[in-house]
């Protein structure tokens, strides 16, 4: 079947083979980074860097509303008509179409928009978390963007931020959104037990150590979606524990084709497995929960404390 179209069985959960987008993906990642160091510019910090994500929306991805004196702005990505948009609390509108280009031409166009309407940014032009990789205002590297590879992404994203919201309702305890780290270019949320974690090493290329131990300064249990790369050369989902318990990594979760891989430190369930299951919603929902499962056991969460029922539309949560 052609990769193209190898997808069409279940459009809602399309194939994302990594071969097939992988320039595309490379560009993606580095345009996201530019308006998210926007966001990271302008905004408070918060803890856990909970003011830095993006936010999957129902036609691409938002930074939500951006503090700037007394006004705000959001930047957005539209992944059905291919482009971004800029808009400022008191009406200024700007658009930049998503197409070939190369990181330095939309750094450029992006910082012009912006100064058109009244506002001026400086951003560090170094990409986090990528090792080796060029500012963006010398990238002429990376100037691919397949917009039906672009598109299919974004609409996995959906689905992964729509399940991931129902699995965050079944928790008490403090919670991240879920939100699309673009550092990382994952989607993620993340569960806390409310107890401090041992100071994390660092060591994270281009990004400071005191960001990440910032990040990680209280015990988490993690889940999330990731395109793929490296030695996971296709996309999958993760899971992960901080401070990773002991028998963590041998601990039995679902589905069946999940593993722990020793190279990230993290367990993987490959995307596939969950778009052709016959429920991908009870596939990701089993891999977040027994992960979960897994390492709050080990760690002695106080589960009875932190955990309730799973939300349902229209019904408040039976306090007695």
């Amino acid at each position: 079947m052609n990769e193209r179209t190898s997808g069409d069985d279940n459009p809602a959960w399309p194939a994302l083979p990594c071969g097939a987008w992988r320039a595309t993906a490379a560009t993606l990642h580095l345009w996201t980074q530019v308006v998210g160091k926007i966001r990271l510019a302008q905004a408070p910090w918060l803890n856990h860097s909970w003011h830095v994500p993006l936010y999957i929306s129902a036609r691409g991805m938002t930074t939500s509303p951006i503090p700037c004196a007394q006004r705000t702005f959001e930047i957005a990505f539209d992944f059905i008509d291919h482009r971004v948009e800029i808009a400022t609390s008191d009406g200024a509108r700007r658009q930049l179409s998503l197409q070939p280009q190369s990181v330095a031409d939309f750094h450029a166009a992006m910082l012009r928009a912006l100064a058109d309407v009244g506002i001026e940014v400086a951003i560090n032009p170094v990409p986090s978390e990528i090792d080796g990789a060029l500012p963006f205002d010398e990238d002429r590297e990376h100037a691919s963007y397949d917009a039906e590879y672009a598109q299919r992404f974004w609409k996995i994203l959906v689905q992964c931020d729509r399940v991931l919201k129902q699995f965050r309702s079944g928790f008490l305890g403090k919670c991240s959104p879920v939100h699309f780290f673009w550092g990382s270019f994952d989607l993620a949320i993340t569960r806390f037990s409310g107890r401090r974690a041992p100071l994390h090493p660092g060591g994270v290329p281009h990004l400071p150590d005191s960001v990440v131990r910032e990040a990680y300064s209280h015990e988490v249990a993690s889940v999330g979606f990731w395109p793929g790369g490296g030695v996971i050369d296709y996309p999958a989902f993760y899971a992960y524990a901080y401070p990773e318990p002991a028998g963590y990594r041998t601990a039995r979760v679902a589905p069946a084709d999940a593993f722990f891989c020793e190279a990230l430190g993290e367990f993987i369930l490959p995307y596939d497995t969950v778009r052709t299951a016959a429920s991908p919603d009870r596939a990701l929902l089993a891999f977040a929960q027994s992960t979960y499962d897994a390492a709050a056991d080990l760690a002695q969460w106080d589960r009875a404390a932190l955990e309730c029922a799973s939300g349902v539309p229209r019904v408040p949560r039976d306090v007695h």
